[in-house]
């Protein structure tokens, strides 16, 4: 069947059922015409599926490492924070190439949009390099920074440096995706990440707690599984983009980088990457306010923020699927279907954090026991989990309207927003509220929720103006 015919073919109403089916098989559609819903739906299912196993990675790590104790679990968050640099950085080039594959999708140039993902995945690697580098040589340093003990810095080193080395895993399992889900492939990047976590899920019991002649590995064997897992998805990626019956095709010997569009691509990302370091350098800051109270403290916080993210990143599959609907609907020269798809989009992920949030708020004790037995612990990740739970219904809309400014080319406007709200509000009102009110680690959980919650108010309101309708990438 020609694209065409296909193309066709899915235009035509469906079931709700049937539309859930299609999108998991990752039949191909046109997403610029026929019913919101019917756009929105089938193009989320496997985007919302997508950002579940990429948080799976995080739930599955605390799971096991939390059974070697507070400091482990410690390490895992002071390292983690340290990755957030990498998603930052990923998730920055990831936006401008979303964003600019779905924009020649939409104009209906998959020539041009295959140029984009080359210049995208080159980038990508030379970025890897130089963080991994850097990553493995400072381990121990990088980690003191952060507020760590030298005992601790030293212990969590070598897992700081397996993580950081092998960084370009994350690199490019979020770049490829992103060219996956700018041509309206979802089911692919959710596919990688399936076969990803299916790897991570059976090594990371093994190479931790050794099995048979495996010794083990302890700490790093999460890591290395992590890792390991990571770029098999990456494998799967690169042997789809030469499919030669995706939306978007590479030919591999005919690569070749392309400076003029690398350029546009890095003024759009460039942005992008500022847009996600201010939020995680105050994400950094909020490690730092909460280190002097003590590996319990850390341990609670890390676990709660695993589960935390665990939620949120299928709701930012939401937001993912509001990105590419309102890049390739201005490719189609349709701005008003655009900020269409963003409301609907917007309401449905309320709905679905409301009512998470409301499932958090009841199970916090039962939900926490499942990662760690460390009474401590528990009852500073249950008291993180329901003070940020009051926030979800305001993130359902925060997610997707921040998103639709990245899916519109518009890096600079959620940057200046980050910025106000992490910076200005976030971090000092963390600080107060845990130090001099006394509230300690109950404090930084209340700042995180009130800074959230005027994301989406600020969001909400600037996204209304409609500027982002005339960007041009």
């Amino acid at each position: 069947m020609s694209f065409s015919t296909a193309q066709a073919a899915t235009t035509q109403p469906v079931g709700i059922w049937a539309a859930i089916r299609d999108s998991i098989r990752g039949v191909q559609r046109d997403y610029t015409t026929g019913s919101i819903g019917r756009a929105v739906v089938p193009l989320a299912i496997p985007m919302v599926l997508e950002m579940s196993m990429q948080s799976l990675f995080a739930v599955v790590d605390v799971y096991f490492v939390g059974r070697l104790g507070p400091e482990a679990v410690a390490i895992l968050g002071l390292s983690d924070s340290l990755l957030m640099l990498v998603f930052s950085v990923a998730i920055g080039l990831s936006m401008g190439t979303a964003a600019m594959v779905a924009r020649r999708i939409g104009e209906g140039s998959p020539e041009r949009a295959a140029v984009a993902a080359v210049q995208a995945i080159a980038t990508g690697v030379a970025v890897s390099v130089v963080l991994g580098t850097g990553g493995v040589l400072l381990a121990p340093q990088l980690l003191q920074l952060l507020g760590a003990t030298p005992d601790l810095a030293a212990n969590g080193r070598l897992f700081t440096a397996i993580m950081l080395g092998g960084n370009v895993t994350v690199m490019l399992l979020f770049l490829i995706n992103a060219i996956f889900r700018g041509a309206g492939d979802a089911a692919l990047a959710m596919r990688s990440l399936w076969l990803a976590n299916l790897i991570n899920i059976v090594l990371d019991p093994v190479l931790i707690f050794g099995l048979g002649p495996i010794p083990a590995m302890g700490l790093e064997g999460a890591a290395v599984a992590t890792t390991f897992g990571r770029a098999m998805g990456v494998l799967y990626q690169l042997r789809q983009l030469s499919n030669r019956s995706g939306r978007i095709v590479v030919d591999w010997r005919r690569a070749a980088l392309d400076i003029v569009v690398m350029g546009r691509l890095l003024r759009v990302s460039g942005i992008g990457v500022l847009q996600y370091l201010v939020s995680t350098a105050s994400f950094l800051g909020l490690i730092r306010i909460l280190a002097p109270f003590g590996d319990t403290a850390l341990a609670g916080y890390t676990i709660a923020i695993r589960i935390i993210i665990f939620i949120l990143l299928p709701a930012w599959g939401m937001g993912n699927a509001g990105a590419t609907l309102v890049g390739q609907n201005l490719g189609a020269g349709n701005p008003d279907r655009a900020e269409q798809s963003v409301w609907f989009t917007a309401r449905c992920n309320t709905v679905f954090l409301g009512s998470i949030g409301v499932m958090l708020v009841v199970f916090a004790d039962p939900i926490v026991g499942l990662f760690t037995n460390e009474p401590a612990a528990a009852t500073v990740a249950a008291t993180c989990l329901r003070t940020v739970s009051y926030s979800y219904v305001f993130w359902g809309f925060g997610l997707v309207t921040v998103q639709a400014f990245n899916g519109s080319g518009d890096t600079t406007t959620p940057t200046w927003i980050n910025f106000f709200v992490f910076w200005t509000v976030q971090l000092p009102l963390a600080w107060t509220l845990s130090g001099p009110m006394g509230l300690g680690p109950g404090g930084v959980f209340a700042a995180i929720a009130v800074s959230q919650s005027l994301l989406a108010v600020v969001g909400v309101i600037v996204f209304r103006r409609g500027t982002w309708k005339g960007r041009e990438i």
